[in-house]
């Protein structure tokens, strides 16, 4: 999960109540129709190229948030650094394609298929005979179960972070010769081409000692087309090297430097020309591409701005303040040095393979009614929030239809249609249906207090609480009135967990708003406390004298900016049939424990990443929570705290069935219902945006696909790079 606009990976349908137990599920499919996976809405933009077009040799650095604590994927403080240093180095027996999809792995898989169902699932695994250790062992049937014991969940003293697939395993043998594995389950298991995806050899798996402890820091043995060289934490950088034993296609680089950038300074290391690779955030990208724009404009000074410096440009938008930069010239020139070191790299974009939603905290309060969430989805235009963050990176804007996979991905469908499109007057009625009638009572100023805008004072002003200050979308001022509307109108804006989840949460940040775009205290943002009812917005509604205020809860850190922007919109959105939103800001480090996971909040906005094999990875995510016996709630990951025992039962059906068409059919039966609880509203698909070095090669925004480090490179001298598709 992730905190964007915070992972880990709506509308509504009539204004009579229905529960989910009675809710008619729309036909997901018509006879003959086209798949309703459809395609990835963005590609790859990696500057693909032949092999024999990028040169041999070189070292790729590449910008990494943190060195991760340690190199064992499956351990619960693994992280995104974990993933890539895993992918480069250890087995994969499948690997995700450009539409999120598994294929197997030819250099470590000859074949691998379901070869009997009764009375037990059998798989049976054929491996590339040239498949070895960094040792020079044979991967075999030993590596494949020792992996199995330690994450079967069986031994607790191992400290796994997941066994989910491995619980269903009741034996490992060796098949006809040593090349064989044979797998054989106790339960169905749908999603078994997950497994042994990486896959560690014998000498981490083997013991729990060499579990817990031996793969923190290092990993002697390996069998990618790189190895681990080194780890260093002092200088925050994992150094991975061609491998000899490598028996595949051979890594055109010699090195790749993993290095610990923060996000914020990412800008700065690469026009320092300190790492080649990065993904960056809206501001950096507009930096990035303003400065190739420039490589042509004349210097500052030499009579007509250049185009970063032009009046009424996005320098603003790029990090920088025009007025400042009048002070003098030695501001003005020390930027136009900075972005002319960034003329070397280009944005490659695409779509992250997770998306953003707003989360109905159904636990109690007013979101306990499953009315009040479908009106809150029902209010809200998912395309224009969707347009609000792509839009302007100019990449597709189109909502999410589904909880459970992406498009492109095999479950997917648009399942929106199990609540309908939004419709102002069909929320309303919800809400009335729900008891919630115009007359809530007036809310009155603290005192001495005055209205925001020009002639309140400040257009922003923190509560007592600092940067944890409460600000409310509540009284009714004809001033304000037209400041709502001019930027509700405006549409413009940027888009800013338990293993997974959890490291998603911790990693996105949104990036601060374009010079065109609100910023805190600015129309648009978010309310500072008193700010006028949008124009257009409903009577406050009330029920047993109290008023319908929905806490929305944001991470106050840099970077939220956008993110600020979302909610304000959602916010406006949802004024205009009555509801008010009192929106908290806090730390980014209390946000996700304190707040999302505990249950301190009514709505919020987060990502969860999509997964290729959603019965297994997304059923957590849904749950029906359980209470346990102490008399709190086992939520797992579900932190909306919404769940039926329906969705559960779907959820089971699917990754027990080895037809691949009905688990399918079954995930997207689920989804329909998880849209028909309104428990959490997809809004889109995460923008993936990476700065790169013009003549980088087979590397940028990968989108669903898994990256083949040996084919990263640098072009050849004299080789020309394939036209964008």
């Amino acid at each position: 999960m992730s905190h964007d606009g915070v992972g880990l990976r709506a509308v509504m349908r009539s204004a009579a109540f229905l529960t989910a137990g009675t809710l008619a599920v729309p036909a997901l499919t018509g006879c003959g129709s086209a798949d309703p996976a459809g395609r990835p809405q963005a590609g790859q933009d990696i500057a693909a190229a032949a092999r024999a077009r990028v040169a041999d040799g070189g070292t790729l650095r590449w910008a990494v948030d943190a060195v991760p604590d340690t190199l064992n994927a499956f351990q619960s403080d693994a992280d995104d650094t974990t993933t890539r240093v895993a992918q480069a180095v250890l087995p994969s027996m499948f690997r995700l394609n450009a539409s999120g999809r598994p294929e197997r792995n030819p250099d470590y898989l000859e074949s691998a298929e379901v070869v009997a169902t009764e009375p037990k699932q059998v798989v049976l695994y054929k491996l590339n005979q040239q498949a070895v250790w960094s040792d020079g062992r044979e991967i075999g049937a030993a590596d494949f179960a020792a992996q199995w014991r330690a994450l079967s969940g069986r031994d607790t003293a191992y400290w796994t972070a997941r066994n989910a697939g491995y619980d269903r395993i009741e034996k490992i043998q060796r098949g006809a010769d040593d090349l064989e594995v044979k797998v054989t389950f106790s339960r169905p298991y749908a999603d078994w081409r997950s497994l042994f995806t990486p896959l560690y050899p014998k000498d981490v798996m083997g013991t729990p000692d060499a579990f817990n402890d031996g793969a923190r820091r290092r990993l002697e043995v390996t069998a990618g087309p790189f190895a681990v060289e080194r780890v260093v934490r002092r200088s925050g950088e994992v150094v991975l090297t061609r491998s000899p034993r490598w028996w595949g296609e051979p890594a055109k680089l010699d090195r790749i430097e993993l290095r610990a950038v923060p996000r914020g300074k990412r800008a700065a290391a690469l026009a320092a020309g300190r790492i080649d690779l990065a993904e960056i955030d809206p501001a950096t990208a507009r930096r990035v591409t303003a400065a190739a724009r420039a490589a042509g404009a004349p210097r500052p000074g030499s009579g007509r701005p250049a185009a970063a410096d032009a009046p009424g440009s996005r320098a603003a938008a790029h990090g920088f303040d025009e007025k400042a930069s009048d002070e003098g010239s030695g501001a003005r020139g020390l930027r136009h040095g900075r972005d002319r070191a960034l003329r070397g790299f280009e944005v490659r974009k695409s779509l992250e393979p997770a998306y953003t939603q707003l989360a109905l905290n159904g636990a109690d309060g007013p979101l306990a009614d499953e009315r009040v969430r479908r009106a809150v989805a029902r209010a809200l235009d998912r395309e224009a929030l969707a347009a609000t963050v792509l839009k302007p990176l100019g990449l597709p804007a189109a909502p999410v239809g589904s909880h459970l996979a992406l498009p492109g991905q095999a479950a997917y469908a648009d399942n929106s249609g199990a609540l309908g499109e939004q419709d102002t007057k069909e929320a309303r009625a919800l809400l009335g249906d729900a008891g919630w009638v115009p007359g809530g009572p007036a809310e009155k100023r603290g005192k001495g207090e005055k209205a925001a805008g020009p002639e309140g004072g400040a257009a922003e002003e923190e509560s007592d609480g600092g940067a944890e200050g409460t600000y409310i979308v509540g009284e009714d001022d004809k001033r304000e009135e037209k400041r709502g509307k001019r930027d509700d109108d405006r549409g413009d804006g940027g888009e800013g967990a338990d293993g997974k989840a959890r490291r998603e949460a911790g990693r996105e940040r949104e990036d601060p708003p374009r010079g065109d775009e609100p910023r805190d205290g600015e129309p648009g943002a978010y309310a500072p406390k008193g700010t006028a009812v949008p124009a257009g917005a409903a009577a406050p509604l009330a029920k047993d004298g109290k008023r319908l205020t929905l806490r929305f809860v944001l991470p106050s850190g840099p970077g939220s900016g956008t993110l600020h922007t979302v909610a304000g919109r959602i916010s406006r959105m949802l004024a205009r049939v009555g509801i008010r939103t009192d929106i908290s800001k806090v730390s980014d480090e209390s946000y996700f424990t304190d707040h999302i996971a505990s249950g301190a909040y009514d709505l919020a906005l987060y990502s969860w990443p999509a997964s290729a094999f959603p019965a297994t990875d997304a059923r957590p995510v849904y749950a029906k929570p359980v209470p346990g016996a102490d008399g709190s709630l086992n939520v797992e990951q579900n932190y909306t705290r919404v769940g039926t025992d329906q969705v559960d039962q779907l959820f089971d059906q699917a990754v027990a069935t080895l037809d691949e068409e009905e688990a399918r059919s079954l995930i997207r039966k689920a989804d329909a219902r998880i849209w028909a609880v309104a428990g959490s509203i997809p809004l889109y698909q995460r923008p993936q945006l990476t700065a790169a070095r013009k003549n980088l090669a087979n590397a940028g925004a990968f989108g669903f696909a898994t990256p083949v480090y040996e084919d990263m490179g640098f072009f050849a001298k004299g080789a020309k790079r394939a036209a964008a598709g």
